[in-house]
């Protein structure tokens, strides 16, 4: 099967913390996106959200539009009250060709969540995954029609953010609701990804690539950190670069016939870790370990 690689521009500017990078223009995020060797990128706080005015930006640089993150809140609103907030959103990714929607939960408190120690964070009671289920499957499906599917992303700090409650939201959701399958974050959570994606590669539709440096992890956890310490701390890095087994994931993956966008997702602080080295590097490995796990890799437009 083949695949496409991309990167989130989270590698140079920062969301969550705007002084990470927050002073670096879009014109170098998308220039050293290029550079390093990425078919595509993820939508980004300094991205046009026009797309007669973002796709000639993308287009002069020759990349695709990948997917792009929204900060939903279906926990806490009615479908249509959430399909109406996000469609400008999935107008622009439609528009430029993207096919999924990279779509977190952060009902209940993210933003500050990730702030906090991570034993601190919004959870779903037992009694309320059937009703969540129902919603935010029928929200999916108003996306699949619109024609942008949906990507679930599991998230440190959100009410999805153990294996077993991706297990759970994946149990009481339909089809519609695809699974966005990120490394670094399940390992983050104290999950085990082989086994997380073992259980759950038939929802898999998109991919976030972040490695994870064991000995931060294990302090992070023993010592109760906020996620975004974490970040800055540098628990995670580029794929190869850290502990996550990426020949035996992607091979699984490959092996399933996944294909899609892998992507090259790991925010440090950068001006501890080079953009453009950290992004060449990512790039790099992760065509390496694609090939070799039995992808096609998609060359770059242009190349």
């Amino acid at each position: 099967m083949s695949v496409k690689l991309g990167i989130n521009p989270i590698t140079w500017s920062n969301d969550d913390d705007p002084s990470l990078g927050g002073d670096t223009p879009l014109e170098v995020c998308l220039a050293e996106t290029r550079q390093a060797g990425f078919r595509g990128t993820e939508l980004g706080g300094k991205f046009p959200r026009q797309s007669a005015e973002l796709g000639p930006i993308l287009a002069g640089h020759e990349l695709e539009l990948v997917s792009g993150w929204y900060d939903g809140r279906i926990l806490e609103r009615s479908v249509d009250e959430e399909f109406a907030a996000i469609t400008p959103h999935l107008t622009l990714l439609r528009d430029l060709g993207a096919r999924h929607v990279v779509y977190a939960d952060t009902s209940r408190g993210r933003l500050d969540a990730i702030r906090q120690p991570i034993s601190d964070r919004p959870k779903l009671a037992e009694g309320e995954w059937r009703d969540y289920g129902i919603k935010i499957t029928a929200l999916a499906e108003r996306m699949a029609d619109f024609g942008v599917r949906m990507a679930f992303h599991h998230h440190m700090g959100t009410i999805i953010e153990t294996d077993a409650e991706i297990d759970a939201l994946m149990d009481h959701t339909g089809e519609a609701v695809g699974l966005l399958y990120d490394t670094g974050h399940c390992v983050f959570s104290g999950g085990d990804p082989e086994a997380l994606l073992a259980r759950n590669i038939d929802r898999v539709v998109h991919v976030h690539c972040k490695d994870v440096r064991p000995d931060i992890l294990a302090r992070a956890r023993a010592e109760d950190w906020s996620f975004m310490a974490a970040v800055l701390a540098g628990i995670f890095t580029v794929p190869g670069d850290g502990s996550v087994d990426y020949p035996t994931l992607l091979k699984r993956l490959a092996d399933h016939g996944y294909a899609g966008w892998l992507v090259v997702e790991a925010e440090q602080d950068p001006a501890k870790a080079h953009p453009l080295t950290y992004a060449t590097m990512g790039h790099d490995n992760l065509l390496r370990l694609a090939r070799a796990a039995g992808f096609t890799v998609e060359e770059r437009a242009g190349s």
